[in-house]
């Protein structure tokens, strides 16, 4: 039997995060994942994303935008946590901790897309309070058909 869990610290990311991510992401997914995020995500949007690490290292992490389109929209890109981690809660700290600065900064919507196949990232953001669409036929190009989250803050 394994000693109590320690809980992550979540803090802001920094741009230097993006090699720990890198290096985990296909493992975390257990499929090569890595090509749908870059690091231009963590270079120009570190400042909107999240980092949970503990003394066993990184746990989890949030890459999100505030749309600069869009003025009254937040974007959720991208969130792995590490799967010894998982069922704790981490992910809903995370979503908790970017709908915070995102009101901060006068966003009325978050948004995010997955995989039709995706069934617990559907599942999770129900239960996170998103309206779930979709799927949408050639969401990201021809048969790239996504399903849509969107939730009022």
């Amino acid at each position: 039997m394994t000693g109590p869990m320690t809980v992550p610290l979540i803090r802001p990311a920094q741009a230097a995060d993006y090699d720990a991510i890198a290096a985990v992401v296909d493992d975390w997914w257990g499929r090569p994942i890595l090509a749908g995020l870059p690091r231009l995500f963590l270079d120009h949007f570190h400042r909107t994303s999240l980092v949970a690490e503990s003394a066993a290292g990184l746990r989890g992490f949030l890459v999100g935008i505030l749309s600069p389109s869009e003025p009254d929209e937040a974007y959720i890109h991208f969130v792995g946590v590490h799967p010894g981690t998982r069922s704790q809660g981490l992910a809903r700290t995370l979503y908790e901790r970017f709908f915070a600065l995102a009101k901060e900064h006068d966003r009325r919507v978050v948004r995010a897309i997955t995989s039709p196949v995706n069934e617990a990232s559907i599942a999770f953001h129900r239960r996170m309070g998103f309206t779930v669409g979709g799927p949408v036929a050639g969401y990201n190009g021809p048969g790239r058909d996504l399903v849509t989250f969107a939730r009022d803050l």
